[in-house]
């Protein structure tokens, strides 16, 4: 770094304080794009960072921005809406058949209560 470079640098409260006009980003980021500059020699020239100048190009590039477009035939929508249906009704299958096991399961403890009777097997036990 010469003399003349440490003479003139900014301080960072200096250099917190800037703003950049629109126009002038423009040129930059044009200049970036035709390889007529590059971005680090840009940031050394303004003192600014490689983030600031990441955004620009961004905001002020020329070139369009990829778009993604997701193509979906009807068939395909409809085997997705028949499937989220048959999901949803087996679901509320195995809700009504967990709510009979759970009543049945009531039932013996209740008739185990009544009847002082061993109804439910006990598995890992000889007779």
């Amino acid at each position: 770094m010469s003399k003349y470079s440490k003479q003139f640098r900014m301080t960072t409260e200096e250099r917190q304080r800037r703003t950049f006009s629109e126009e002038l980003k423009r040129k930059l980021v044009r200049e970036i794009q035709e390889k007529r500059t590059t971005i680090s020699q840009v940031c050394r020239a303004h003192e600014v960072t490689d983030k600031s100048v990441y955004r620009w190009i961004e905001l002020y590039s020329q070139k369009a921005k990829p778009t993604r477009t997701i193509v979906e035939s009807k068939s395909d929508t409809s085997k997705i809406l028949a499937l989220q249906k048959r999901i949803a009704e087996l679901e509320r299958l195995v809700g009504q058949k967990q709510i009979m096991i759970d009543f049945k399961d009531k039932m013996i403890d209740l008739a185990e209560e009544a009847y002082q009777v061993d109804i439910k097997k006990k598995f890992g036990t000889e007779p």
